[in-house]
């Protein structure tokens, strides 16, 4: 096996992991999650009175934390600065014409 294609195994699973225990933890349900390259895409329903922002926010904060916890030497000689994991921007969207069953379609054939 590729030992480069293993690591990325190893972070796609703990980075979805992590992200599914956040969703537990605050009760979102994961619709669909798949990741690409350099991102995640997850379909998400969550309680209206949620904010997109925060919930965001949540997920790159507490994803960070567990990361560096869990691959800290690894990071730190990829990273100049130290506990920086996501990038400062996100892309979010509701689903409006679109039926879920699309994005969930897309969402799923990403990677």
């Amino acid at each position: 096996m590729d030992i480069k294609a293993h690591r990325s195994d190893l972070w796609i699973d703990a980075i979805k992991q992590k992200i599914q225990s956040i969703a537990d933890a605050h009760h979102y349900e994961i619709v669909a999650m798949e990741t690409d390259k350099d991102h995640v895409h997850i379909l998400l329903g969550y309680d209206t009175t949620d904010s997109v922002c925060n919930i965001v926010k949540t997920v790159k904060q507490e994803t960070t934390h567990h990361l560096w916890q869990r691959f800290g030497p690894f990071l730190a000689k990829h990273y100049w600065k130290k506990r920086i994991f996501w990038s400062d921007g996100y892309f979010a969207c509701s689903i409006g014409e679109v039926s879920s069953a699309i994005i969930q379609k897309y969402i799923e054939n990403q990677g």
